[in-house]
């Protein structure tokens, strides 16, 4: 985990949405990772006002792909936000015969 406590700060609220244990810390883990990647002034308010909103569905992990869709849309530097959704890349992701 990060030193300024930004996953610490999300894992904790995770919970809060109704993530499990396991799914906090992953999902800490993948903004964290955008954060990283993309966004560096990301704050852990920030995200979780973005969760906030993402209100169109009932469960964690897809409100959650939703709030990661919003901040990746958001950042003409992130083209594809899939490696930071908990859903993550499908199978027919790796195929390189996919669309030939």
């Amino acid at each position: 985990m990060s030193d300024d406590g930004f996953e610490t700060t999300l894992t904790t609220a995770f919970v809060d949405h109704g993530a499990d244990e396991e799914t906090t810390t992953t999902a800490a883990e993948r903004v964290a990772a955008f954060r990283d990647d993309h966004d560096e002034d990301l704050t852990a308010d920030a995200f979780l006002d973005v969760l906030a909103d993402a209100d169109a569905y009932d469960s964690f992990e897809h409100r959650f792909d939703l709030a990661v869709g919003e901040l990746a849309a958001a950042n003409e530097d992130c083209t594809d936000s899939r490696a930071y959704r908990l859903a993550g890349f499908d199978g027919l992701t790796a195929d390189p015969e996919q669309g030939a």
